[in-house]
């Protein structure tokens, strides 16, 4: 999502990007699924294979003992205190893991892969009891040829003057789609491209694409919050950062350096939507039920997300101080919500809109969430704090999930779901309903599109205009049976002038050079657009239709970017020129947005019920498109700009801040300068003052009183209990 304001001199804008997704518990299962057990990291997703500790495959120097217990996998463990012992595995795959126990009695290890060491490993927990089963080591996104890797005990740790200990539980190689992979890599070798930094391909242009870092946890949702930090949030799955003995589903990324810092979640965030409020407080909200018996047969810890609202406060200064709270007892929706959108309204407070009150696939009136709420919570027509039902989305069901929003400067909002769009007056909850968009391409989920409002100038007084792209026609009320992950997706872009003359006008639509469905739009400080990632055919989600891919609903990715030029003439606004192509396949759970720096940011796909190597595998690496005024003289801001009032002024020269708040929002945001079309870096500021969005305790006490913690899953258990 991204609010934009863009003058002659200045583009100030708001980064926090989050894609559709579908929830865990879908019908799928897994024949391990039955019961709970314990937590242990180990996990062998599809396309990978284990190899337990007494495999022929693994061999071993030095003295190692060998443990036998239920605990281990495949009942079998080896360790060793000898000083210099090894463990060494030769395989054929694209990624390995080290499985083993941790304990007081455990220290470090040296890895080596292909001959060359590349990590200390300390296995050392202030712990009597063992925790089993854990990763130790991984590495993934390796040539898809043969590896070696090697493990010396150390027999030492800090602090210790006792020999320690390592052990091997078993490793798991990372198959993947091998013929895929090594297809892949002879044709980018043949093309004499530059492999330096990956296997990406840079273009013979200004543009360059490279892929550098990984994520550690999958980026299905990416909002950046400083200008060295972006925030990544998943799903609970089986990620392999880990936190707290059990897989991260958040982290910090370091984007300097491309390091991660996993963070701590309580609920499960698959589903969710966010923003920012006035005072920069970043919120996410909704989600799925506990991750139980349909998706695993661990216990990853996690609480019931469909009614969280999980609060990330501004941590610029210091990321130790990156924390997100939960609070469900105290700080909660009204009603559940899975695939919401949220957006910020101009007092810097945020509004909730739609979803569904439980998983599936396409919406339906039985699960529908047809209302909107606010975050704090507000009395709208005496609602006291409660939803606010919106006829709109009953009326667009049943591809409706995840709606389109924008605040216009008028203080209304922009909605568009399924086929329609509508105007909103969330003030007096009125609603005026827009000619319907053309040739029946539907544009939320699972039809996903994207959107985004156009650059608002002072020039025509602030006159909004919205742009949809992508998408698909196919009949949301077919089965999943009928529908194929190869039906055609959707070329079309529409925009409307959202003004009286331009909405008798109606959409004006133009095609963009390749359908796609599931696309990112970033809005770049040029004012220029950026359509990346998506499926040449097929629908959002996994496991539903025909032909799957995997189990991907969508197949034919489109590698290639497209740059999109929103003043030139109509039949001239496209254009994939120079623009490099990519070899990873961007599609159901993928990202992009803008970076301080000015290049884009690119992570994410993951089609699958849970981490998965097969194609399209879960994709961890992330990649940098650079526009080619990242390495051209750049204009700079030599002094910081903290704080751009409504109305008032700043800087060596004169930056004049919006109007009010329904141009921007108040809240964070991202100044750049732009001078000759090339923009400097960008500056984060606080548009208006700074302040939190207006509080009513009273309300806040009436929606908690009127509303039960997780509803949903204690509805569950007494229907479960009942029968």
């Amino acid at each position: 999502m991204t609010n934009t304001i863009a003058t002659y001199s200045a583009v100030i804008v708001d980064t926090y990007a989050a894609k559709a997704i579908v929830p865990s518990w879908n019908g799928h299962t897994t024949p391990e699924s039955v019961k709970l057990t314990p937590f242990t990291p180990y996990y062998v997703p599809p396309g990978a294979k284990s190899y337990d500790s007494t495999s022929p495959f693994v061999s071993y120097k030095g003295e190692w003992t060998d443990q036998y217990s239920t605990s281990y996998v495949g009942k079998s463990l080896r360790s060793t205190s000898d000083p210099g012992a090894e463990v060494v595995m030769t395989f054929t795959g694209t990624g390995i893991e080290w499985f083993g126990n941790r304990d007081k009695t455990h220290g470090v290890a040296a890895v080596m892969i292909d001959g060359q060491t590349v990590e200390e490993v300390d296995t050392y927990i202030n712990r009597t009891t063992p925790f089993n089963q854990q990763r130790l080591y991984w590495r993934f996104n390796m040539e898809p040829t043969s590896h070696t890797i090697k493990i010396i005990n150390t027999a030492k740790r800090a602090g210790s003057t006792r020999k320690t200990i390592i052990d091997v539980d078993a490793f798991v190689v990372t198959r993947g789609d091998l013929l895929d992979s090594i297809t892949r890599r002879v044709a980018l070798n043949n093309s004499d491209l530059d492999f330096k930094e990956a296997y990406t391909p840079r273009a013979i242009s200004d543009w360059s694409l490279i892929q550098k870092g990984t994520t550690g946890v999958h980026a299905m949702q990416l909002a950046i919050i400083s200008d060295t930090h972006a925030l990544i949030i998943d799903k609970v799955e089986h990620n392999p950062a880990s936190i707290d003995g059990h897989p991260a589903w958040a982290a910090l990324y370091n984007l300097g350096d491309h390091s991660i810092k996993p963070l701590r979640m309580q609920s499960n965030s698959f589903c969710a939507g966010g923003t920012f409020l006035g005072n920069g407080t970043l919120i996410n909200v909704g989600g799925n039920p506990v991750v139980e018996t349909y998706t695993s047969a661990a216990d990853f810890g996690d609480l019931d997300g469909l009614q969280a609202i999980r609060i990330l406060e501004p941590c610029d200064l210091s990321t130790a101080a990156c924390e997100i709270y939960e609070n469900h007892p105290r700080i909660r929706m009204a009603s559940p919500r899975w695939y919401n959108s949220v957006i910020r309204l101009g007092d810097g407070s945020a509004m909730i809109i739609g979803g569904a009150r439980k998983g599936g696939w396409i919406n339906n009136a039985t699960v529908n969430n047809p209302t909107v709420e606010y975050y704090p919570p507000k009395s709208i027509k005496g609602s006291n704090g409660m939803p606010v039902r919106l006829p709109f989305l009953t009326n667009t069901l049943n591809s409706n999930l995840f709606p389109i929003a924008f605040v216009l400067p008028d203080g209304k909002v922009f909605i568009a779901a399924n086929r329609d769009a509508m105007i909103y007056d969330w003030q007096t909850d009125t609603e005026r309903y827009l000619p319907q968009i053309p040739n029946g391409v539907r544009v939320t989920y699972p039809m996903t599109g994207t959107a985004l409002l156009l650059p608002l100038s002072p020039e025509n007084g602030y006159v909004p205009e919205v742009l949809l792209c992508g998408g698909s026609s196919v009949d949301d009320t077919k089965p999943g049976y009928e529908i194929s992950s190869q039906d055609p997706s959707s070329s079309q872009c529409s925009r409307m002038v959202l003004d009286g003359s331009g909405i008798s006008l109606g959409w004006q639509t133009e095609d963009m050079p390749q359908a796609r469905v599931m696309p990112d739009a970033v809005l770049l400080p040029t004012g220029k657009i950026l359509i990346v990632n998506g499926a040449g055919s097929g629908i959002s989600g996994y496991g539903n239709v025909m032909d799957q891919v995997g189990v991907s609903n969508a197949d034919n990715p489109v590698l290639t970017p497209v740059l999109y030029d929103p003043l030139a003439p109509k039949g001239g606004r496209f254009s994939s020129v120079g623009l490099p192509t990519s070899s990873i396949p961007r599609l159901y759970h993928s990202v992009a947005t803008l970076t301080p720096s000015g290049n884009i940011m690119i992570a994410g796909s993951n089609p699958n019920l849970d981490r998965s190597a097969v194609r399209y595998g879960t994709e961890y690496r992330v990649e940098w498109l650079n526009p080619p005024y990242m390495s051209l003289n750049r204009p700079k801001i030599q002094s910081q700009i903290l704080q751009i009032p409504f109305g008032g002024s700043k800087g060596v020269f004169t930056i004049q801040g919006p109007p009010h708040g329904n141009v921007y929002p108040p809240g964070p945001a991202w100044l750049y300068i732009v001078v000759d079309g090339i923009p400097s870096e960008g500056q984060k500021v606080m548009v208006g003052s700074g302040n939190g969005p207006p509080v009513d305790e009273d309300i806040i006490r009436n929606v908690i009183d009127n509303s039960a913690v997780d509803q949903y899953e204690s509805s569950k258990y007494e229907n479960e209990n009942s029968e």
